[in-house]
């Protein structure tokens, strides 16, 4: 079976390992270079951690996906993965720490719970009394992002993938299983997978009101020097608590301290569109996180990153036929620990057919 690819994200690149190990033939197109810093996966690092609320479906889903990037480390001889740990802290009852709390219980996976002050003597970089309690995991890090897709390429084209970079598709027609390209080309399969994130609703106009494309921001910070030692062997901090809906990562893999916050999203009709960062942007995200985060205004903004997102309403991953193209969404915020299971997934229901079962466990189930 031959297959084009659509997007060089997390999920096109390891469905692109998943289908080639398999025996078929690959076609990726990636419109910017690849790791794409415009998309979703072409940040340094994202987090990978065990924590779901209990009735998501998804905290189960991790060990599938850890099982899944041990079987990427094994392909391309590297590991990509620092496995410091992570951390959530509640403010408020019923938060999202919470939530996530209830979910390790009900899994019976291990956690540490502290209460405010011996959180806050143990990570210094914490505001006593401005919390509740924190609980630490051992399962779950930072993944590298740029150095992953960096040997998923060289892997790929190792084994005779075709990677196209730097060139856009603009159309997508499933009926026909072509792509038609900026330059006025056209490239034909048995299948066409779509795995474009943010600019998905560009290619297949009739998933708008599925999938909602938004752009968010996320900010690297030096911290105070008296904090740098605790940030270095800090676990990754999955939620501060209360309605921040904010995470944190530690520096890790050759980049900062990144600080990232659902609540600086927006709608956007174009994903190209206003991606510079805006004037004082950076100090707007970081300034969410106090409380808990000691002396914030201490954090020095060293770069703000903008980033394109697809969100679906519940939050859950997404798939849908159209002819011989298979649209795949697996972001909404909380998609790369997946990648490396969802391309398995894919390669598994494009070679038997079975869109169903992966349509379910996209959606947790």
């Amino acid at each position: 079976m031959q297959v084009t690819i659509v997007g060089g994200g997390i999920a096109g690149l390891c469905s692109a390992w998943a289908l080639v190990a398999a025996g078929h033939g690959v076609t990726l197109i990636e419109q910017g270079p690849i790791p794409n810093p415009l998309a979703a996966s072409g940040d340094h690092h994202r987090i990978i951690r065990r924590a779901y609320a209990p009735d998501s479906g998804y905290g189960h889903a991790i060990t599938e996906a850890f099982e899944a990037w041990d079987a990427l480390w094994r392909d391309i001889g590297s590991v990509h993965y620092d496995p410091r740990g992570f951390m959530a802290v509640s403010r408020a009852p019923g938060d999202e720490a919470e939530r996530y709390l209830e979910g390790m219980r009900a899994g019976g996976w291990p956690f540490e719970r502290l209460d405010g002050a011996a959180a806050a003597a143990r990570f210094a970089f914490l505001a006593p009394d401005s919390f509740r309690y924190a609980f630490v995991s051992p399962e779950g890090g930072a993944l590298h992002c740029r150095r992953i897709a960096a040997d998923l390429v060289a892997w790929l084209r190792q084994r005779g993938a075709e990677i196209l970079d730097h060139t856009r598709v603009v159309a997508v027609d499933g009926a026909a299983g072509t792509v038609r390209l900026a330059d006025g080309g056209q490239r034909g399969a048995d299948r066409v997978l779509v795995t474009a994130g943010a600019w998905t609703t560009q290619l297949v106009p009739a998933l708008a009101a599925t999938l909602a494309p938004h752009r968010t921001a996320v900010v690297y910070l030096e911290p105070p020097a008296d904090l740098v030692a605790a940030w270095a062997t800090a676990p990754v901090i999955l939620d501060v608590g209360g309605p921040t809906d904010g995470y944190i990562i530690p520096p890790s893999g050759g980049a900062g301290l990144k600080f990232g916050s659902g609540l600086h999203k927006e709608p956007t009709a174009d994903a190209d569109r206003d991606r510079a960062p805006r004037p004082g942007e950076g100090e707007a995200v970081r300034d969410l996180f106090a409380p808990p985060i000691a002396r914030i205004g201490e954090y020095r903004v060293a770069d703000v990153v903008t980033c394109a997102y697809t969100f679906t309403a519940d939050e859950r991953f997404f798939c849908a036929e159209r002819g011989r193209a298979l649209v795949v969404s697996a972001c909404s915020g909380h998609g790369y620990k997946f990648g490396a299971a969802v391309g398995r997934r894919v390669a598994r229901a494009l070679d038997g057919g079975d869109t169903g079962a992966l349509a379910a466990w996209l959606a947790g189930g």
